[in-house]
């Protein structure tokens, strides 16, 4: 239950975030770098009469309802919840903060803005294993029937939606959709890889009961000892440990080994996707 309140608070967080910067920023600039957001601002353009707010929230649950008819019980309810807050929050906005235009007039800082916050808000959702989501739910569909690759799938669609806006809108804001696709792709491949990047130690020692106490009782992280190993150069006999900390506690224990052996031998890696107790589960 503890970890399960920990998932879905921070999935509230990343469609939170999601939500505020499609309605402060890509709807009133008409930023349509893809998925339902985008198709929601292309729909608004052409019938001005309905908010992309509505739009939104009307496609993201004809999709979930079509996601439960076809997939059935492996439809995710983490992707209901998701896809509900941020269609939710985008549409009740428009009654409590209406706009009629952007907030600045500086075109780029929105862009920044309408990037960064929805890209965020993705990838903190995505490392919870949830989705938010929209042309998601149509991959699920695709991968159910066909062998497609998904990624590249989404991908092409979200280029159709954005080739589409050329023809909506001027040339200027087309360019910032462009933009704003790209870089959208960016952010979130870097934040997930920033969220889940941990330190992987290979440590060569002669004082290996010390360091193996501070990692598992200090740091409470498990490690793994290999013994019987010799030093060419001096001929002592040296103990290896393997363990993988949180980027918080690498420097933690990167000072601790050198004030327990100064001669120690310590290579650091980077690494990514650590799955195991302590780090994420396999889903």
């Amino acid at each position: 239950m503890r970890n399960k309140f920990k998932d879905y608070a921070w999935m509230t967080v990343g469609a939170l975030l999601m939500g505020l910067g499609v309605y402060f920023f890509e709807f009133p600039n008409h930023f349509s770098t893809g998925g339902v957001t985008g198709i929601s601002i292309l729909l608004a353009e052409v019938f001005p009469a309905v908010s992309p707010g509505l739009f939104m929230l009307v496609i993201n649950v004809l999709l979930l309802i079509i996601g439960f008819i076809i997939i059935g019980r492996d439809f995710g309810f983490k992707t209901v919840y998701c896809s509900l807050l941020i269609s939710g929050v985008s549409y009740v906005l428009e009654f409590i903060y209406p706009l009629t235009g952007p907030l600045t007039d500086d075109t780029l800082l929105e862009l920044v803005f309408a990037v960064f916050l929805p890209g965020v808000g993705a990838a903190i959702m995505f490392n919870v294993s949830a989705s938010s989501g929209g042309t998601d739910i149509v991959a699920m569909i695709i991968k159910k029937y066909t062998k497609l690759n998904i990624s590249k799938a989404l991908f092409m669609a979200d280029i159709v939606v954005v080739c589409l806006s050329a023809f909506v809108f001027n040339v200027q804001v087309w360019f910032y959709c462009v933009v704003g696709f790209l870089c959208r792709v960016l952010v979130v491949d870097n934040v997930i890889e920033s969220m889940n990047t941990s330190k992987y130690f290979t440590i060569i020692t002669t004082r290996a009961k010390e360091i193996a106490d501070y990692i598992t009782v200090d740091l409470d992280q498990g490690a793994t000892m290999s013994n019987a190993y010799t030093g060419v150069y001096t001929g002592e006999q040296k103990t290896v440990i393997l363990t993988v900390v949180r980027r918080r506690n690498a420097v933690l224990l990167r000072h601790r080994i050198k004030e327990i052996d100064p001669d120690a031998f310590v290579i650091i890696n980077n690494s990514m996707d650590i799955i195991g107790n302590g780090f994420r589960e396999i889903v």
